[in-house]
């Protein structure tokens, strides 16, 4: 782990004068709060005993092998995603569902870590990793978001083919139009020069049936909320948005808070009535509030609706 010509112990890194604890602070700050043993040695001169000494105090605390956490192992989300990256080594990168989430493209959590490697050698790791091995990524397959090496939104779409159904994966093309993300010359770009990846076809397959915002707004009531909240002050939602199995019609993903558009047709018997009461419990589980709205209040107390959603939204921001 150690190299010659290194420092051995404390003291100041690279000749820029500051204390090397100083530099460690910096560089976890800059990465949310997570450090590799190659910059530990590399870029701040740490020794082995160096490392193990600050292990010891509980400066460093062991995460994967050869990546730490700085301090403390209170990370976030993000923390956790850059530390599985850290730990597969130079040139990987955050993949499948954990870049999906990144992307915003898919709302459910990123652990198990999964991360792609440009090796075909097998790799194995401990959960919460989970280790792809790839042999045609490009650089027009990397992206960075908050500094976290990941696949770019087409590759991230290639690979989630492979695993997703043809239905959830339509929702997720739909969800990444929605984030003004989609570039449907880019999706077939990676298709074409990844034939043999087994999300390929089914990629090319989802999107020759996708006809962009033909579908974002599928119902009239979807329409006339999002143009009663655009009129007002309030933050606008996103629309039929995926959280787990279930379709949102509207959701503010910042406030936990979900509104339902109910008519009598589609919500006027007892199964009907039972399931969505079962469906918002399993959300409340999640954290996120669902309040119910219907065709008649938005058409006969539009002030009402917005004046609820008003209230909702700002305890959600004390909270």
């Amino acid at each position: 782990m150690g190299q010659k010509g290194r420092p051995r112990g404390g003291g100041t890194d690279g000749g820029n004068g500051l204390p090397r604890g100083v530099q460690l602070a910096a560089l976890a700050s800059r990465q949310h709060g997570v450090v590799s043993i190659r910059q530990l040695e590399r870029l701040l001169g740490y020794s082995e005993a160096a490392v193990l000494k600050a292990v010891r105090a509980g400066r460093l605390h062991s995460l994967h092998r050869g990546v730490y956490a700085v301090g403390h192992t209170d990370l976030s989300q993000r923390g956790e995603c850059l530390a599985g990256v850290l730990a597969v080594g130079p040139g990987s990168l955050l993949s499948y569902w954990s870049a999906g989430w990144l992307w915003g493209i898919l709302s459910t959590s990123p652990r198990p870590f999964h991360v792609t490697a440009p090796c075909t050698r097998r790799l194995r790791y401990r959960p919460p990793l989970r280790v792809h091995r790839a042999r045609n990524l490009v650089a027009a397959d990397r992206a960075v978001i908050d500094r976290i090496p990941l696949t770019n939104l087409a590759r991230t779409l290639l690979d989630l083919a492979e695993v997703l159904r043809p239905e959830r994966l339509a929702k997720v093309l739909e969800q990444a139009e929605k984030l003004k993300q989609f570039d449907g010359l880019e999706v077939r770009a990676v298709c074409v020069r990844s034939r043999g990846h087994r999300g390929s076809r089914r990629l090319l397959a989802a999107l020759a049936a996708h006809r962009p915002s033909e579908r974002v707004l599928r119902s009239d009531l979807e329409r006339d909320l999002l143009a009663l909240v655009e009129a007002s002050d309030l933050p606008r939602p996103a629309m039929n948005y995926f959280v787990g199995k279930y379709e949102l019609d509207a959701y503010w993903e910042e406030f936990d808070l979900a509104v339902e558009l109910d008519t009598f047709e589609t919500h006027g018997s007892r199964r009907a009535f039972e399931a969505d009461r079962e469906r918002d419990a399993v959300l409340l589980e999640e954290g996120i509030r669902t309040i119910r709205v219907t065709d008649r209040q938005i058409e006969r107390e539009p002030a009402e609706v917005l004046r609820r959603l008003s209230v909702l939204l700002s305890s959600a921001r004390l909270s």
